[in-house]
């Protein structure tokens, strides 16, 4: 029997997003912060040909407090590399977990004010894990239509039955939650990765409990809220947060915090941590020493900064992600192209990332911008007719 021709019908399959006009190639930015120099897309030229580069600003980075180049945060990894080394050596339960883990989590638990928190190696991870545990069979989950990828692929990982509901709908899902024919798992970022809007939360929260649901709120993005008021939670209500070390804390990593029965939980039938290596203990290190920093006097200035970057391009706004809608792919792609002559990198999203017609920039701020380099990008969408 002839075997299948794996690798025509992989450079058939690549063609087809050629053709398609939804080609995507990572390329180098030298930078540590937002500023740095920027290198053509992998496979961009000829080969071996010396990459051509350009000085920009970058508005691409979920770095939105900078704290990926803080001091104290690159101190506490470099200690910790001295310490321990540069990987973990295996997973949390087998001889992978670090002095550095178990501080780590215990701070994110006290940030969060939950009981108990579980660090993962990504925020894909913590919702993967997260998901296929408290989703089994006999369970609904009602998702949003706009939640993250690593949601969506939970729920299809999972076993239980899923249904996806309209964006940011209480009204519909309170209809589905009436409905529900068993055990309930809502779930929903609190702050959405393309359109940068908000959940409402504390109304969210009431309803999920009223119904005796699970509300898994992932809070990647929630740099600048809204915060869970666990002190506010009625007798019973069950919630638990996900969050990421990658964006607000300016590390690499994931985390589920919550009541200490479903952590445990999370640690012994989660297969992305009990199958997974230990996260670094300098990313973990890294992760603990912005914790920190947010939960203190310093973190509450960047807010600030950051909340004072976001008036300036959107007033009002309640993130740093702020879209600028276009519309078709090739409009998209053309206001990328042109912010970028002038030096300022803001990233095109288009199909499958967003629906087809609602192409955009997606701006996404931080603390580090200095006001003259958000100045420059409000001037620069005035002058091409754009604004959020």
């Amino acid at each position: 029997m002839r075997g299948f021709d794996w690798l025509a019908w992989a450079a058939e399959e690549c063609e087809q997003v050629r053709v398609a006009g939804r080609w995507r190639a990572p390329r180098p930015f030298d930078a540590a912060g937002p500023a740095g120099r920027l290198g053509e897309p992998d496979g961009a030229g000829p080969p071996r040909a010396p990459a051509a580069v350009r000085e920009v600003v970058s508005f691409a980075s979920n770095d939105y407090l900078g704290l990926t180049r803080h001091p104290a945060v690159i101190a506490a990894a470099h200690e910790a590399l001295d310490r321990w080394g540069a990987g973990s050596g295996a997973a949390r339960l087998v001889v992978g977990s670090r002095p550095v883990h178990h501080e780590l989590e215990a701070a994110l638990a006290g940030w969060k004010k939950a009981e108990q928190a579980v660090l993962f190696p990504t925020g894909f991870a913590a919702n993967l894990g997260l998901l296929t545990v408290v989703a089994g069979a006999g369970v609904l989950v009602l998702s949003d239509e706009l939640n993250h990828a690593s949601i969506i692929d939970g729920c299809r990982a999972a076993r239980a039955m899923v249904e996806v509901v309209p964006h940011v709908d209480l009204g519909v899902l309170a209809t589905r939650l009436r409905a529900a024919p068993g055990p309930t798992v809502v779930v929903t970022d609190s702050v959405f990765s393309m359109d940068g809007d908000v959940v409402d939360l504390p109304a969210l929260v009431e309803l999920c409990a009223a119904h005796g649901a699970l509300l898994v709120l992932d809070e990647a993005h929630a740099v600048l809220g809204p915060e869970l008021d666990r002190s506010a939670l009625s007798p019973g209500a069950a919630v638990a947060q996900v969050g990421t070390l990658s964006k607000t804390l300016g590390s690499l990593g994931g985390f589920v915090a919550g009541p200490r029965a479903l952590c445990e939980l999370v640690v012994n039938r989660a297969r992305p941590y009990i199958f997974t290596t230990a996260t670094t203990p300098a990313d973990a290190a890294a992760a603990l020493a912005a914790v920190r920093i947010v939960d203190g006097v310093e973190g509450d200035e960047l807010r600030r900064r950051l909340r004072a970057n976001v008036e300036v391009l959107a007033p009002g706004h309640p993130s740093p992600i702020i879209p600028v809608v276009v519309g078709e792919e090739q409009a998209a792609l053309a206001a990328a192209a042109a912010l970028l002559e002038r030096g300022l990198l803001v990233p095109a999203i288009r199909p499958p990332t967003v629906a087809p017609g609602t192409s955009r920039l997606r701006v996404a701020l931080s603390a580090a911008h200095t006001p003259g380099q958000v100045a420059a990008l409000r001037d620069a969408l005035d002058d091409l007719g754009l604004r959020p």
